[in-house]
């Protein structure tokens, strides 16, 4: 399938072949810009996304009856397939010409004559257009409009503080953490536990920037919950008793339970989707 925009993104991947590293080059297509309309923000039923869940199911639907021999409930699925397969080309019209005309009027044949191998042939051939789509826009497309973009947030810092961007408040939260760390090895307790202070207002603010995006405590909780404040608790009393093992031991662990498992989720997917955006 060719891409009508004619955008590719080339992506280096770092392969080990052999015992030796080497560089090889993978070619992305972008999707046309016209799918972005179907996904978040700009459709909140994200319509793109139910139109494919909807074409599997029918193509599950149509198998299964076909293999049945439930020839009425077969020609039921098969028109709701064929009006879901239609709707691609009405949604992204740059991709009218991809799809297969001739299988699909096929199917609905075989369906109505009640040739279940007639229709189990089709789907088959069906299926590999949407396979051949898939494996080369699905995960692109993914990475563009359903990974998070952090770009848009704003956050308040407390007590009173004004808005800063995303990025800037995470920049701020590694000075932090850096800064503790280094106060502690020069031995500068009040410090090394001003900057904790400091710490906990700003992964505060940034916890109330969740709900942005997510509408129940949860990942709150996951990221910025029970574990990082019991990691965080740990390393005042390990500031305080100059127990810099403890200290070292817990800012790791706060770093895992607030840091790295957020950023094993989120920042992956962002950081490719800031990549790809043309």
């Amino acid at each position: 399938m060719v891409n009508k925009r004619g955008i590719w993104l080339a992506v280096l991947f770092i392969a080990l072949l052999a015992g030796s590293a080497g560089a090889t080059e993978k070619w992305l297509p972008l999707p046309p810009a016209s799918i972005a309309q179907w996904y978040k923000p700009h459709n909140e039923r994200q319509v793109w996304l139910h139109t494919m869940f909807s074409l599997r199911r029918e193509m599950q639907a149509v198998a299964e009856y076909a293999a049945a021999d439930e020839r009425a409930l077969t020609l039921k699925w098969t028109e709701r397939f064929s009006g879901h397969y239609l709707k691609i080309a009405e949604m992204v019209p740059e991709w009218r010409d991809e799809l297969d005309y001739q299988w699909l009027e096929r199917l609905r044949s075989a369906a109505q004559a009640g040739d279940g191998e007639a229709v189990a042939l089709a789907l088959r051939k069906l299926g590999q257009g949407c396979k051949s789509c898939h494996r080369e826009y699905r995960a692109v497309t993914a990475l563009l409009y359903r990974s998070p973009d952090f770009g848009k947030i704003q956050i308040k810092k407390s007590p009173g503080g004004p808005a800063v961007p995303y990025a800037e408040a995470m920049e701020e939260l590694s000075t932090l953490v850096n800064r503790i760390k280094i106060a502690t090895d020069d031995n500068r307790e009040q410090l090394a536990l001003a900057s904790l202070q400091q710490l906990r207002h700003r992964l505060d603010d940034l916890g109330n920037s969740c709900a942005d995006c997510h509408k129940d405590p949860a990942p709150r909780e996951r990221y910025l919950g029970k574990l990082t404040n019991g990691a965080l608790q740990d390393l005042e009393r390990g500031l305080k008793q100059g127990d810099n093992r403890l200290v070292g031991r817990s800012l790791g662990s706060a770093a895992v339970y607030a840091c790295a498992r957020c950023h094993a989720v989120h920042r992956v997917p962002s950081d490719m989707r800031d990549r790809l955006l043309p």
